[in-house]
């Protein structure tokens, strides 16, 4: 619901191509505002982070589903003349987009859907490792792809953000005493 932006402007498209990105890659925030246009390679389906955590730099993918998203943004903006020296996520004069706005559309847009509850880009991060998760992908690679130095990371990320999961299978369990 997020991602329903009919906002087809220069700055409706960028939104929507940002949020499409943190949610398919679990890139985080500052991560994908410090990406170059070369960064993003559609045709192999990997996003190169130079300057990750802690000045890390790893190469992530992103399915083939996001691709029209963000294809349409980089239409968008070559036709508005940014040039690709400006960040991929950009101003149209090309400077770098501001950190906070981003929270302040996520925020618009899920009170337009009646979505209640407190929405951020990092909750992007944590649905993706959950989707991951759910669908059977080898957590060495879930570390990878979030950029996590140890595997335990990953594991209490994903512990932290599944406890309904836990709840579930313990509610399953037979016992008669």
């Amino acid at each position: 619901v997020i991602l329903q932006c009919p906002d087809t402007t220069f700055h409706g498209i960028r939104h929507r191509a940002l949020i499409t990105l943190l949610y398919r890659t679990g890139l985080r925030h500052g991560e994908a505002l410090a990406l170059m246009p070369k960064d993003v390679n559609l045709e192999v389906g990997s996003v190169t982070v130079l300057h990750g955590k802690g000045d890390q730099s790893r190469t992530v993918g992103i399915d083939p589903g996001a691709n029209w998203i963000i294809e349409s943004w980089l239409w968008r903006r070559s036709i508005a003349g940014v040039g690709d020296d400006a960040p991929l996520f950009c101003m149209t004069s090309g400077a770098p987009m501001p950190y906070g706005v981003i929270n302040m559309v996520m925020r618009r847009n899920a009170k337009r859907a009646g979505i209640e509850k407190r929405v951020h880009p990092h909750g992007l991060r944590h649905t993706h490792a959950y989707e991951l998760m759910m669908e059977g992908i080898a957590m060495p690679i879930i570390q990878a792809q979030l950029g996590h130095k140890s595997l335990a990371t990953t594991d209490r990320y994903l512990s932290h953000i599944a406890p309904r999961q836990v709840i579930e299978a313990i509610a399953k369990r037979e016992w008669e005493p």
